[in-house]
């Protein structure tokens, strides 16, 4: 039978993966569970195991994280399917990652019978939530349960089209066992999807956006600020038109890729001279407006600001459409002046236009411009020439340093179509690498919370799959070890994947607080390793990648030995399309 052959459903689970094929869900990935057993066998007998096709994973955080990585990848969502409340509470820390990432993922999972006489002795009982949604519900978009086979294409069209309206965000759907397993008693038709399409994108307010332009114009030293504007890569051309026609400094703050790193208005490394000076701010989808305009004390946590009082600010964002009051991802309170709640898509190509229009053939405006562009390349281009130089530095030491580390691995990838699909090496690969193109860097977690890396990193190289591009991870190992199993996963779905250890055997984050609270309290620094540090025994990453089926090689510790083994890794990766990992053992920061 034909993988496009339209069947004739018999079971409620059926339909449910009718809905996945309508919206061409690739991939769904999970650990199996007897409370979607209907969903399971439906994906893998009725749909033939295409689309979706089944990521097998060993743990719910894992399957979810494949599913963040593969939408920020591939710009559209991925199933992740969870076993009822226990599957879920496994997922919750990676449902939180994508939600405070803004990441479209369906979520689906399973429960009851909610039919009592029809549950099994203790297990289905103590496995049953009411209503299992609530587990999630203040870190999810919208979470939904039919009540009966009906509801179930409106409830699945509703959700797929809440995650993919901007602000994205998961989603979780819960089904009961016996909507899956029941048969059907009638012909059973999936509507036609294109007409619950995502609404267009939201336009800025034209008074705001041309009292924003104003500013733009008029100001003497302008800077912008962009953190997951990237996520749309059409954006991206868009706020290079904007920077060069205004010679207006870009600060890139990592959500997305949002400005190459080789752009000479790219200041990200040099925000804060510039913040020091700047006169107008333009902030696009930042979600922590007051951490880009302050610094902190490590000591104290004391904030202060950067930026004169008298800035004046504007913002672009849909963050103020999608607030929920549990995790206080809303950030610090920011005084603004010209607010905005936009799409950036469509926004900044109308700033720039009103920007433009406004400039017109002012000849003293433009002599100012093209000053000011000529300093801030000159500056990006000492800055650029002074990095590589410290990190060139860095090969004569004993060890290796995140600078010989971002260094060595970026000279072993340039030949090819790289994707950074996790990691920065403490921010060196930005300063070292050539960002040219959108989502050639896909940002971080999004929560902080450990055990992104490894799922993401997968999920993301699995939407590349095929696509000629060469996906390159910098793993850190506290974060590894959280879900190393998803190793296995690499292994089983044969995804290629470049992995290089960043292995500081630490939980450095918190051996630096550790450091920072023994030193304002005299206290011996030494014992900040008490409970932080990842040895006696040392962990051999490359050993337990072998376990899981990926090849390997190290603990790499000469700084001249790095370069050859990653090297090998490449040619590895491409001439068997198969994961392949490099543990380096490498100084904290």
């Amino acid at each position: 039978m034909s993988r496009v052959e339209k069947k004739q459903p018999q079971y409620g689970s059926d339909v449910v993966v009718d809905l996945m094929k309508a919206f061409d869900i690739e991939y769904a990935a999970f650990n199996p569970g007897a409370t979607f057993r209907g969903i399971h066998d439906s994906i893998v007998n009725y749909g033939g195991n295409y689309k979706p096709e089944v990521i097998f994973c060993h743990h719910e955080e894992i399957s979810v994280a494949v599913a963040h990585g593969y939408a920020k990848a591939k710009n559209k969502p991925m199933i992740a399917i969870v076993h009822n409340m226990v599957g879920l509470q496994h997922a919750s820390m990676a449902i939180f990652n994508a939600y405070i990432d803004r990441v479209p993922i369906m979520v689906l999972g399973g429960t009851g019978p909610m039919n009592s006489k029809r549950r099994r002795p203790r297990i289905d009982w103590i496995h049953t939530a009411l209503v299992q949604g609530n587990q999630v519900r203040d870190y999810t978009k919208w979470d939904d349960q039919p009540y009966s086979l009906a509801d179930v294409p409106d409830s699945f069209i509703r959700g797929y089209r809440i995650a993919t309206t901007d602000p994205t965000a998961p989603v979780y759907i819960n089904y009961d066992a016996d909507i899956q397993e029941d048969a059907l008693t009638s012909a059973f038709e999936v509507p036609d999807v294109s007409r619950y399409s995502a609404p267009a994108s939201m336009q800025a307010n034209p008074e705001a956006l041309r009292k924003a332009a104003e500013l733009l114009v008029n100001a003497q030293a302008p800077i912008i600020i962009a953190d997951s504007l990237g996520r749309n890569p059409k954006t991206v051309p868009a706020l290079i038109q904007l920077a060069e026609l205004l010679a207006a400094p870009v600060v890139d703050k990592g959500g997305r890729f949002n400005f190459p790193s080789v752009h000479p208005l790219d200041a990200t490394d040099g925000a804060r001279e510039l913040l020091q000076k700047a006169d107008f701010i333009l902030a696009l989808d930042v979600a922590d407006l007051f951490g880009s305009l302050t610094t902190v004390s490590k000591q104290t946590r004391n904030c202060e600001y950067i930026t004169s009082p008298s800035v004046k600010i504007a913002t672009i964002s849909m963050n103020d459409m999608l607030v929920h009051s549990w995790a206080n991802d809303y950030q610090a309170l920011q005084p603004v002046d010209v607010p905005m709640s936009a799409d950036t898509a469509v926004a900044v190509p109308e700033l720039t236009r009103l920007c433009r229009e406004l400039l017109g053939n002012d000849s003293k405006k433009k002599a100012a411009i093209e000053a000011r562009q000529k300093e801030l390349a000159e500056k990006h281009q000492n800055r650029r020439a002074k990095w590589r130089a410290d990190a060139e530095a860095k090969g004569s030491q004993k060890e290796i340093s995140t600078a010989w580390l971002g260094l060595e691995v970026g000279e072993a990838v340039k030949r090819e179509d790289w994707i950074l699909v996790n990691g920065t090496s403490n921010g060196w690969t930005r300063r070292l690498w050539d960002y040219t193109k959108p989502n050639q860097t896909l940002g971080g977690s999004g929560g902080a919370g450990l055990g992104y890396g490894p799922g993401a990193s997968i999920g993301a190289s699995l939407a590349l799959k095929g696509s000629g591009k060469f996906p390159v991870a910098i793993q850190s190992d506290g974060d590894m070890l959280m879900t190393s199993s998803a190793l296995w996963t690499a292994a089983k779905h044969r995804i290629p994947l470049l992995m290089v250890m960043h292995n500081n055997q630490s939980y450095y984050n918190s051996e630096e607080h550790g450091i920072e609270v023994a030193k304002f309290r005299k206290r011996p620094v030494e014992n900040a390793g008490i409970g932080t540090h990842v040895d006696d025994p040392a962990i051999d990453f490359a050993t337990m990648a072998k376990s899981f089926g990926v090849s390997g090689e190290g603990p790499v510790r000469n700084p001249a030995d790095l370069r050859p083994a990653i090297e090998r890794g490449v040619r590895y990766v491409k001439e068997k399309q198969l994961p392949y990992l490099v543990d380096v053992i490498a100084e904290p920061r």
